[in-house]
């Protein structure tokens, strides 16, 4: 008998239909020479610290860190997890050879080879490698099993991330809680969760130590057409008021008009990721529920496999568009003018180079039924963009005008669609400025014609406005950050070459971001993602650029990558793990903390003496005070607290609220001036609902001490 082990009993129900295996017994099918058997999830897992050792039961910092002599497996403890497992060992146990059906990505086949080698396979493994749940997909899989040693570096790589996040995360979180935390606090660290929380705590210390300007801009209206002085921007209202004295006494005058025709290229087919960017822009589905719901979708048969993290597909693809299109009936409104030509070659959507395991997220063609509105939402977002990746270019007049004022000149500029090609598939939608980031511009003034030399009277008039904070992380911003490690790239074919240096996984990151959430040290107000005053302590007391750092994570990633390929080796991998974890525990355990909190003073904690030039009683405004830390700038008040006006260089703010309390004004002039505050109750332990009572310090590096 040949063994099949799907990922889950859904799945193997679908396979065991299309093979013949339709005779159901207790956690398996049987028929037409196979049995069919399921995982549901993970069943093993790396055995935990007391499972080598009794001694590694306990948190002491003396035992860090903790580095097994050899890795080793376990199951879960669970009933269910453990009857499973004995059905499956009896099988393979009994069985020719093992078909390996689990999902088809790394994380599938760390589960399926765990189990496997749990139970002792010693017979052959076949690989069934599939895109999709169709009853077409799952017989052509069969008919072309591969080997289990072809996805043998693909195991290695699932194993070398779990190894990997074990070793920085036992020893990481034991190491910072037994330093840090106080009475029941657990300090969580994470390979890929802490530069994330890292990320979104140094977006909002910008935001925080921010002071909005003022700022003035000369415009004009000329023949209904608004323009804008090329200069500038003014910093006061009397420069302004002169500017706009002058521009009354001269006419308007046009020196250039130009108008080009461009296009606009289709938007990509999906990834995960960007499906669960524009999902959270459009509908404000968190990333987690998006996931969830395209993978419902997936195992309905309805779209491809859904965690991949490219955007096109396969050339050998191309064949089954045809049919695919011919499936959507829903939208044959769309799909008839694609169909009434054959389906173009294009190079922005089938290229083999740019393709790995799996190809770009598209439906399958199969109808739709008994869809949820969520699910509705999504399905309808992928279908579009599919079909719009077959439209033609939508073509685009581009009009630049320039003109003068006396000496002033100035600029306006305009678009109008002159075919608008793929944007007619979302026409119908209300929401059709979000799809893409090239429907996502706003409506631009169309231009009349105008004659280079031509001149007349115009409507100058002074616009006023302020400079913006940087804008906090929404999750949509985020996923696209922890994509390109923390770099902010709006260029798709840049945000492609960068995706090796991303951090996490495309099917993980929204996992991350939800156990952010979980462990409280991330908030969402509106969409915006706001750091806690736990998890912005937490980042403040890591010194260790290697735990914070999305780039240096993002070559850790990278790496992981190569041993997927079979471009770097696992054992070397693991190598470099122990070193940095063993760097990482002397350095943290011998090294002063950022963010010391005592129980007890009989230990102070130094801090920054008084200089004697500074005059005690004389009282003043924070704004007149220098930076403490560079001397050489003034203070300024943002948002949410006071900081160094050369924050970005400088580095130095006292947030308005420290450990849950909120510091008074003489307080944090104390605090910049004496380097200390008086004795305060209520002070809150980061990771923890302990409250102390202590003075706020700080110390020779001017970071927040509690004594």
């Amino acid at each position: 008998m040949k063994l099949c082990i799907a990922e889950k009993p859904s799945v193997a129900r679908d396979i065991a239909e299309v093979i013949g295996a339709k005779q159901r017994h207790d956690g398996f099918y049987e028929g037409n020479g196979y049995w069919v058997t399921w995982t549901f999830g993970h069943l093993c897992t790396l055995k935990e610290p007391h499972d080598y050792h009794e001694k590694w039961k306990y948190w002491k910092l003396e035992d860090l860190p903790i580095i097994p002599d050899k890795f080793g497996i376990k199951l879960i403890e669970d009933s269910g997890v453990k009857k499973q497992f004995s059905i499956i060992e009896k099988l393979v146990a009994s069985c020719e050879e093992v078909i390996n059906c689990g999902d088809a990505g790394q994380e599938g086949e760390l589960i399926q080879r765990w189990v496997l080698s749990k139970a002792k396979c010693k017979v052959p493994i076949k690989r069934l490698w599939i895109s999709s749940l169709t009853e077409e997909a799952i017989r052509e899989g069969f008919q072309a099993l591969k080997t289990g040693e072809q996805y043998q570096n693909l195991y290695a790589a699932g194993s070398a991330r779990a190894i990997g996040d074990w070793l920085l995360g036992m020893n990481a979180t034991r190491l910072f809680t037994k330093k840090f935390g106080q009475g029941k606090a657990t300090l969580s660290i994470g390979r890929v969760q802490t530069p994330t929380l890292a990320m979104i705590v140094n977006r909002q210390k910008e935001i925080d130590a921010f002071r909005s300007d003022e700022y003035w801009e000369l415009k004009t209206v000329y023949r209904e057409t608004e323009f804008s002085a090329v200069i500038d921007r003014l910093q006061s209202q009397e420069r302004a008021d002169k500017g706009l004295a002058y521009l009354l006494e001269h006419p308007f005058e046009i020196t250039s008009f130009e108008q080009k025709e461009g296009k606009e290229g289709n938007p990509r087919l999906f990834d995960l990721t960007s499906l669960q960017v524009e999902s959270n822009k459009k509908i404000g589905n968190s990333a987690e529920e998006t996931l969830k719901m395209v993978q419902s979708l997936y195992e309905k048969k309805l779209v491809t496999y859904p965690r991949v993290d490219t955007t096109y597909l396969s050339e050998d693809l191309h064949p089954k568009i045809d049919g695919i299109m011919k499936g959507l009936t829903y939208y044959s409104r769309f799909t008839e003018s694609v169909l009434a030509k054959p389906i173009p070659k294009l190079k922005t959507v089938f290229d083999d180079k740019k393709v790995t395991d799996h190809h770009a997220i598209i439906p399958t063609g199969v109808q739709p039924s008994g869809l949820s509105h969520p699910e509705q939402q999504i399905y309808d977002m992928i279908v579009r963009r599919f079909i719009a990746a077959f439209y033609p270019e939508c073509k685009v007049s581009n009009t630049t005008v320039l003109g003068k004022v006396g000496q002033i000149e100035f600029k306006a500029t305009g678009k109008q669609i002159i075919e608008p090609g793929w944007r007619v598939v979302w026409e119908e939608t209300k929401e059709s400025d979000s799809e893409g980031k090239k429907a996502v511009e706003k409506p631009e003034q169309t231009m009349p014609h105008f004659e280079e030399g031509e001149s007349g009277p115009h409507q100058p008039f002074i616009h006023q406005g302020k400079t913006s904070p940087p804008k906090a992380y929404t999750e949509a911003t985020l996923l696209r950050a922890m994509e390109t490690a923390g770099k902010m790239i709006d260029d798709e074919e840049l945000r492609d070459m960068m995706k090796e240096n991303g951090i996490g996984r495309p099917a993980t990151r929204a996992n991350i971001i939800e156990t952010l959430f979980k462990r409280k040290y991330i908030e969402k107000k509106r969409k915006n993602l706001i750091p806690t005053s736990t998890g912005m302590g937490l980042i403040d007391t890591i010194q260790n650029e290697l735990l914070k750092s999305a780039e240096l994570t993002g070559q850790w990633e990278r790496k992981l990558r190569l041993i997927e390929k079979g471009e770097y080796d696992l054992e070397q991998f693991k190598h470099e793990l122990m070193v940095m974890v063993r760097q990482l525990t002397d350095e943290v355990i011998f090294s002063q903390a950022p963010i010391r909190i005592q129980l007890h003073t009989d230990q102070p904690v130094e801090v920054v003496k008084e200089k004697k030039e500074r005059k005690k009683a004389e009282k003043q405004s924070i704004e007149d005070l220098d930076c403490p830390k560079c001397k050489s700038n003034k203070l300024m008040t943002g948002k949410r607290g006071v900081g160094c006006s050369n924050f970005k260089v400088c580095g130095f703010m006292v947030p308005f609220e420290l450990l849950g309390k909120k510091l008074t004004e003489k307080q944090l002039t104390d605090l910049i001036t004496k380097g200390k505050t008086g004795k305060m109750k209520g002070l809150l332990i980061p990771g923890s609902h302990q409250v102390i009572e202590g003075a706020i310090s700080l110390d020779e590096s001017f970071n927040i001490t509690v004594v």
